[in-house]
């Protein structure tokens, strides 16, 4: 999406923050009870809003707020869930002698592990396991169709529906597969 850049945007947009930046600080802390974690959600809040196409056109402010810090602060309980399962994997793995990952590589790994997750967010159960089992974890067709009790030609259908899905999601055509 393009990023309005007009005088016009801008003032608008400067409007809502100084006629609402407080109320929905207030209002995150309430919810966060973190008020570090309040202010980032605000900022951020406001910063989604920069992308707005048309903000002239918003008739309930307070709400579009509510909604988009909430959306936010979703997102990142939906990140802090794929942290903490990639560190539980991680010390489950067994891996004694392993050096736990720096701070900057667990952000990445988490960031990479929750655009996949969204990414994938929508298919149906049996193409999601199937593509992760074959591309996380690397089996065969055969051996995920024994897993899932079904048959190869339905792995390969369902590894090819989640392929298609990811294409459309990430803005690709379908003629990728063609």
């Amino acid at each position: 999406m393009l990023v309005p850049s007009s005088q016009d945007h801008l003032s608008l947009l400067g409007g809502l923050y100084k006629d609402h930046h407080l109320w929905l600080f207030r209002w995150l802390c309430k919810k966060l009870n973190c008020r570090e974690d309040a202010a980032d959600t605000a900022h951020e809040t406001f910063f989604r809003l920069f992308s707005f196409t048309d903000l002239s056109s918003v008739q309930q402010p307070r709400a579009l707020l509510v909604t988009t810090a909430s959306r936010l602060m979703i997102d990142d309980a939906r990140r802090k869930a794929v942290e903490k399962r990639y560190l539980e994997a991680f010390l489950e793995s067994g891996a004694e002698d392993a050096v736990a990952p720096s701070p900057e590589k667990l952000a990445m790994i988490t960031d990479t592990l929750f655009m996949v997750a969204q990414v994938l967010d929508g298919l149906p159960e049996k193409p999601r396991t199937a593509f992760l089992l074959s591309r996380l974890e690397g089996l065969r067709y055969a051996e995920i169709a024994e897993r899932l009790d079904v048959s190869t030609a339905s792995v390969k259908k369902y590894v090819a529906t989640a392929m298609v899905h990811c294409c459309r999601v990430l803005g690709h055509t379908d003629d990728v597969f063609a």
